[in-house]
């Protein structure tokens, strides 16, 4: 199933590839146009390259949806350029484990009631983790067991520090799809006291395609009400809603908040459905077609390449 972003005038943002350089976009009605170009034109004097738009989120967002009222044909950007991630580069990345109940079920460990769980996160690194669309998540080194897990991702838009689950979807800026993907092999250590290596794990090299566009949470005020899945070579592996999630997003940003100021621009993984490779021990190569969708945002396409190394 394949998804696109609607409805039908709404904005997003995005990132493209050039031969100059990432161009930072504004999406409307399904063509992308300049976005600095887009917003000087409404009278936005500040920077639009990675975090800065969410620094200033409120103001930001005001002149964004200005300036997708009248956008112009002259600024606008071929639409067949690979895209980036949205956001260039992330302060932080944190993802939520084991957090769908399906998800803990195939896995062997069902949860009847979450008051007995503990919501935990974990880091990929932004620089090497994230990466767009196409062909830019390696194999990493010394794997056999490649997975995928698709996840909603949140972006923070104002800081975020010791909030309610009452208040905390207030802090958001918006939405993107992210591919958690993840070598499970390398993630155990039963031999070692801590059992669970999460860096060989979960950090690796290009892990973290985030895209294909930023969706303003203006535009999905329900977050627990979202469609998503992902395929592998056109096979459909994970189907599922959002509200199978056992912390809600409100909760996860609540509990986060607690343990670290969240600032805008970061990241925020908020845990995947069923469907993992790991539960049947099936896993990815090398030319595999990953495709992973949230309703409402897009599709998020990805080949898996080789291992990256200094050769190559």
């Amino acid at each position: 199933m394949t998804q696109t972003v609607s409805p039908a005038g709404a904005w997003a943002l995005a990132t493209v590839s050039t031969d100059a350089g990432p161009v930072a976009c504004l999406e409307v009605d399904g063509v992308l146009y300049d976005l600095a170009a887009s917003l000087t034109r409404v009278g936005w004097d500040g920077d639009v390259t990675g975090t800065a738009l969410f620094e200033d989120w409120d103001r930001a967002e005001a002149a964004l949806a200005q300036a997708a009222a009248q956008v112009s044909r002259d600024d606008a950007v071929d639409g067949m350029l690979p895209r980036l991630a949205p956001i260039l580069y992330p302060g932080k990345v944190l993802c939520a484990g084991a957090n769908y109940f399906k998800h803990m079920a195939e896995m062997g460990f069902p949860v009847s009631d979450k008051s007995t769980q503990r919501l935990f996160f974990f880091f990929k690194p932004p620089r090497n983790a994230v990466v767009g669309e196409g062909p830019t998540v390696h194999m990493p080194l010394d794997t056999n067991a490649f997975d995928w897990e698709v996840e909603l991702a949140l972006v923070i838009g104002k800081p975020c520090r010791a909030v309610s689950a009452e208040e905390a979807l207030d802090y958001i800026a918006g939405y993107t799809v992210a591919v958690d993907f993840c070598a499970r092999d390398l993630n155990k250590a039963p031999e070692q006291f801590y059992k669970l290596d999460w860096v060989a794990g979960k950090a690796q090299e290009s892990c973290c395609p985030l895209g294909p566009r930023f969706i303003p949470a203006s535009a999905l005020p329900d977050p627990q009400a979202l469609r998503l899945g992902l395929s592998v070579n056109g096979e459909t592996k994970q189907d599922d809603i959002t509200g199978d999630m056992i912390f809600s997003v409100a909760e996860q940003l609540s509990t986060l908040s607690r343990i670290m100021t969240l600032d805008p621009g970061d990241v925020v993984l908020t845990g995947t459905p069923a469907g993992v490779g790991a539960a049947k021990q099936t896993f990815l190569s090398v030319g595999d077609e990953v495709e992973a969708w949230i309703e409402g945002i897009g599709t998020l396409k990805n080949t898996i390449q080789p291992p990256k190394t200094n050769a190559g």
